[in-house]
């Protein structure tokens, strides 16, 4: 299976022009990549603490579209249920992000594009077509240069490669286990015993593969803290990784919530590797800061009080979880906080966030390379 990828050359100006056309053309999906700053709205919801450096905005847009070849003498059909989430290089349609890498799942038939299937001679013939309406579109609008790249990649290059870098990693008495891989042998014998608790994990399109220095602060935060019988809440839980943590360390039960509902089969993917069942893992999509249905609905899976909470979020978030009624609303006197996400320029807001807080004493600040864990109980 071949994907022909074309990137069209042109400005920030026709940018959206240049992509309905294509769209009118019948490309299934299209990855536009500039350099105009990010708006508050953009980063809203984005898991990240600092924005990476981004060349000056010089006004022009690269529009890329990308169509599934097929081959000649090929008898490779859509599946019948197939779903439309992504262009082949993991980039939502109408995304202004470049590559999401992580975008796909296992690497079998269970994860699948909708797209059509283009011949050569199709092909030709929407290049000429596309070519024409650029040509056409000078007349109004400034397309910048107009050139179209062509390349060639195989399905396996962006669905499937990322995997190769994500293997199994030990954090504290946590092996977090790729759910394609098998346990290496110096960690069998433990695995075994249950000396070491095995999270599988296929973080799919959510955030949590136990590689990042935050993640792993949490984990072990959570192997010190749950002793057994624990409600726990896992706020903005991603892949699930630390709710699953908590569960396989003896917690009764996980109410984890999550903004983004794409994460959601993911997450129940997840849970069920690790022979979790919907009994003990809740999920709610929502926003406990402000939204009083979720709310109420996290209030009333532990109406005595949540023995921990978890959050491995952002630095401005933790902030607003820190203050009062918020997270010290949902927590039980004696329960502990347990919050990473913070970049180490951050640190100091976050801790001055919790003292100015009553309710809260901070138990310890660990570090990991530039990032940072705060754990607190409830007074």
């Amino acid at each position: 299976m071949k994907w022909r990828k074309y990137t069209i050359f042109t400005t920030v100006e026709a940018e959206d022009l240049v992509s309905m056309m294509l769209m009118e053309h019948g490309v299934e999906g299209v990855q536009i990549e500039d350099n105009v700053p990010l708006s508050d709205s953009d980063t809203k919801g984005m898991f990240i603490d600092i924005l990476p450096e981004m060349a000056p905005d010089d006004g022009t847009s690269r529009v890329s579209f990308f169509l599934h070849l097929k081959e000649a003498g090929s008898d490779e059909e859509i599946p019948a249920d197939a779903e439309k989430c992504a262009g082949p290089d993991g980039a939502e349609v109408g995304s202004d992000a470049a590559d999401r890498s992580d975008a796909g799942s296992a690497a079998d038939n269970s994860y699948s594009i909708a797209d059509r299937l283009w011949t050569e001679d199709e092909i030709g013939e929407l290049l000429a077509k596309v070519q024409e309406e650029l040509a056409g579109m000078r007349a109004y609008t400034d397309i910048g240069e107009g050139r179209i790249e062509a390349g060639e990649t195989e399905d396996t290059d962006w669905r499937d490669n990322w995997k190769q870098y994500f293997k199994p990693i030990l954090a504290g008495g946590f092996l977090i286990k790729p759910t394609w891989e098998t346990i290496p042998n110096e960690y069998a014998a433990d695995a075994a015993s249950g000396a070491l608790q095995v999270i599988e994990i296929d973080p799919g399109t959510a955030f949590g593969t136990g590689s990042h220095e935050t993640t792993q602060l949490c984990l072990r935060a959570i192997e010190k803290y749950i002793r057994g019988g624990e409600q726990v809440l896992d706020i903005g839980t991603g892949s699930g990784i630390l709710g699953i943590a908590a569960l396989k360390k003896g917690a009764a039960a996980c109410m984890a919530t999550e903004l983004d509902e794409m994460c959601e089969p993911s997450i129940m993917d997840n849970i069920a590797y690790n022979g979790i069942g919907e009994d003990i893992f809740s999920l709610l999509i929502g926003n406990v800061i402000g939204d009083e249905d979720v709310i109420r609905a996290v209030r009333s899976m532990a109406p005595s009080g949540y023995d921990v909470a978890v959050a491995n979020i952002l630095a401005p978030v933790i902030v607003m979880l820190a203050g009062a009624g918020q997270v010290d609303s949902f927590v039980r006197s004696g329960g502990i906080f347990i919050t990473s996400g913070i970049i180490d320029t951050k640190e100091a807001e976050v801790v001055a966030a919790f003292k100015a807080n009553p309710a809260w004493e901070i138990m310890e600040i660990n570090r990991q390379g530039e990032w940072v864990s705060v754990v607190a109980r409830r007074k």
